[in-house]
């Protein structure tokens, strides 16, 4: 959370991290431990999803990796194995220069259980567009979703406040909100659409 010499790319997992719970859980609590407990409300999956991260299990028979998308299955439902430990997460330098950013929705800053979470990571061309993108959302289906629609509509557009004018409902149809005792299913859909369409206006804003 506060490691300088992270680069700009994990700025979103670790604007996540100063997120989950307090200074206590911040101190004890592993990024392992929250993609094993397999919370759709996971905060740190969706900036794991834009950030392509590579899940590493290991058991007395080998080792074998497995992309974080098809690691987590559904609510509190993972793709380890009973013999196997989780003992890595392994994340790819961008080959373009790379910003990432998360955005939450929660009935306070601190201390909460997400209603909406999005996250999202932009590779820069050049000449200041997008060479490469990927948005994810939490808490709005059993597992946290990767929008690919809004991923290929975003490639080649300038870098700057208006990307979020990108984003449009039908890019979040694949989303599958619940109803519950923290918001509707209508409510976290409309919110998502909105921190969707705030955190990429945020990430085109800071420039190429």
């Amino acid at each position: 959370m506060r490691d300088a010499s992270l680069p700009s790319w994990f700025e979103g997992l670790k604007q996540a991290a100063r997120t989950i719970g307090g200074e206590q859980v911040q101190n004890r609590a592993t990024l392992c431990g929250n993609i094993c407990n397999a919370s759709p409300a996971a905060d740190s999956v969706p900036n794991l999803l834009a950030l392509d991260a590579v899940v590493e299990l290991a058991s007395l028979g080998g080792r074998r990796l497995v992309p974080i998308g098809s690691f987590i299955l559904g609510n509190r439902r993972t793709a380890r194995r009973p013999d196997e430990l989780v003992t890595a997460l392994l994340i790819a330098e961008p080959s373009r220069p790379a910003r990432s950013r998360f955005l939450k929705l929660g009935a306070r800053a601190y201390l909460v259980i997400s209603i909406v979470m999005v996250a999202a990571l932009l590779e820069a061309t050049a000449d200041g567009k997008v060479a490469a993108a990927r948005v994810a959302v939490g808490a709005c289906s059993a597992a946290a979703q990767r929008l690919f629609a809004l991923e290929r509509v975003l490639v080649g557009r300038p870098l700057d406040g208006r990307l979020g004018g990108a984003a449009s409902a039908e890019h979040l149809e694949g989303l599958r909100p619940i109803d519950d005792i923290r918001a509707t299913a209508a409510y976290r859909r409309d919110a998502a659409l909105t921190l969707v369409r705030r955190l990429l206006g945020e990430l085109g804003s800071q420039g190429a």
